[in-house]
């Protein structure tokens, strides 16, 4: 055997390892992900929480995020509204159903999918870094030595606080997307008030399909962040990395349920 086609074999084991390697990371990332979440749905109804932990964290998530939820949602729904206008224009100059066709969009997708990115940002950030700063000063392992459990401690009262006040907040701010929509179409292209609000298109089916993406949204975005921030290693650096990946984690997890959530509603709530 030549020492070239030697190296070749040496080689091979190693290279293939290489590009097995973020594949088995990424399924045990998903693994410790879905742990969590079991083990944090087993401790909603057994756990003890400390006393006024969960309306704190109520507080933080939902109140803290609504005025920054609602100038965001308020400027996409004027955006989108004018948007859709100027197309509709081109084909036919009827804008009467501008409003009830921008209402079906938003209560079936666009409040829980467009909502639940800014609101990744917000939330999935401040509770990866929160248990991150708390992982990196030891504070989770006082905890431990305490005979309290961090998942009980930490993560249940976040988890619930995130995945009810969040979707709160996205209804509110889907709320004023519609608002800003109908100022943007009353002033820029003269569509009565009454004419745009509209909510003939929308079923029942469509609220049932919204609220349950915002939910699984939500709870997404407080379970990945959770993870993030108990894995953090190294010190600051670590959980500003944390930090990175909760938010990047979120999105993508929004993505891939909104996929699957619609693929769902398709059969069985059809617009």
């Amino acid at each position: 055997m030549t020492e070239a086609s030697a190296t070749l074999v040496d080689s091979g084991p190693s290279a293939l390892g290489r590009l097995m390697a973020p594949v088995s990371a990424g399924v045990n990332d998903i693994a410790g992900l879905f742990r969590l979440l079991g083990r944090t749905l087993t401790l909603i109804s057994q756990g003890k929480r400390e006393q006024g932990a969960l309306l704190e964290q109520m507080y933080i998530i939902g109140n803290r995020s609504l005025v920054f939820m609602c100038i965001t949602m308020g400027f996409i729904g004027a955006i989108i509204t004018f948007q859709s206008a100027v197309q509709s224009q081109r084909l036919l100059p009827d804008l009467t159903m501008l409003g009830a066709t921008f209402i079906k969009l938003l209560v079936r997708d666009m409040a829980a999918s467009l909502g639940a990115m800014p609101l990744a940002t917000r939330v999935g950030a401040g509770i990866a870094a929160e248990i991150g700063s708390m992982v990196v000063t030891d504070q989770v392992d006082a905890l431990r030595m305490c005979a309290a459990d961090p998942v009980d401690y930490l993560v249940v009262p976040r988890f619930i606080a995130a995945t009810i006040m969040g979707t709160a907040v996205l209804i509110i701010a889907g709320a004023v997307a519609i608002l800003s929509g109908m100022v943007i179409a009353n002033g820029v292209f003269d569509v009565n008030f009454h004419t745009y609000l509209n909510f003939s298109m929308v079923t029942l089916g469509d609220v049932g399909l919204g609220v349950t993406k915002m939910v699984a949204f939500c709870a997404a975005i407080a379970i990945i962040s959770a993870q993030r921030g108990l894995s953090t290693f190294g010190g600051s650096e670590g959980v500003g990395t944390a930090t990175t990946r909760a938010v990047v984690g979120s999105s993508f997890a929004i993505i891939v349920l909104n996929f699957f959530i619609s693929g769902l509603g398709y059969f069985f709530v059809p617009s």
